[in-house]
């Protein structure tokens, strides 16, 4: 199963590394930004599950990143827990207003946080959670690492499984080979982009088979995407 990926935009290092080492241990992908303006350029490159972000980070505002965000398509569904030191009522609706889903005022306990965080994933993004993801006429069972196309069991190895997981998670959407090579293998991790090609060309001889039609999108000069019907 594909780990949740969550960015943290904090400038106090401190809460930075707190908030990481708790979203680590409860297995999710971390990645921690203390600036706004390299958040805005990171979020560009790759969207995370849900993004923490404190109100006044520098050289972009928190809440101005927020607005920016709301404003575009990639990201304008994106989980965001806003953090702040402000707590007066004003200060809470106008960082909801601008586009916040929850929003927190520290100092807050991490148990509560960690709640949060669980409680807007199922909320705005079930299928990060659910442990049965369906698109169209496949379904794919994490637990058992079992995929099934029109009731027939469908044999994939595991690098074509989490290519599957990944694109069954956000049906539609047009993905780079350098995106996929993030999600799917790692950032960490040095590889080919024409190794998607070879992965992709596998995952897709192994769910369109006999005459069923193809599920799998490739956009010249763009990507894949797995489709929506």
């Amino acid at each position: 199963m594909i780990a949740p990926k969550v960015m943290v935009v904090e400038d106090e290092e401190p809460l930075g590394v707190l908030l990481r080492y708790n979203l680590e241990s409860e297995g999710y992908q971390v990645e921690v930004v203390t600036r706004g303006d390299e958040a805005e350029i990171r979020l560009q490159e790759n969207v995370p599950d849900l993004l923490v972000l404190d109100w006044m980070v520098p050289a972009l505002s928190g809440i101005e990143l927020c607005r920016r965000l709301r404003m575009r398509p990639e990201t304008e569904r994106l989980p965001i827990i806003m953090l702040t030191a402000r707590g007066e009522e004003s200060d809470r609706v106008r960082g909801l207003s601008t586009g916040a889903d929850d929003y927190l005022v520290k100092p807050f306990s991490t148990p509560e946080f960690m709640a949060r965080v669980k409680a807007l994933l199922r909320r705005a993004k079930p299928e990060v959670l659910s442990s049965i993801l369906k698109v169209g006429d496949i379904m794919l069972d994490r637990e058992s690492h079992r995929v099934y196309r029109k009731k027939s069991e469908i044999k994939l190895g595991p690098t074509e499984f989490r290519l599957l997981e990944f694109m069954m998670r956000h049906p539609g959407r047009v993905f780079s080979r350098s995106q996929l090579l993030d999600n799917v293998w790692g950032e960490t991790i040095y590889i080919d982009e024409r190794t998607v090609d070879v992965h992709v060309g596998r995952l897709r001889k192994a769910v369109n088979t006999g005459r069923m039609p193809d599920v799998i999108r490739t956009i010249r000069g763009a990507g894949y995407a797995i489709r929506e019907d």
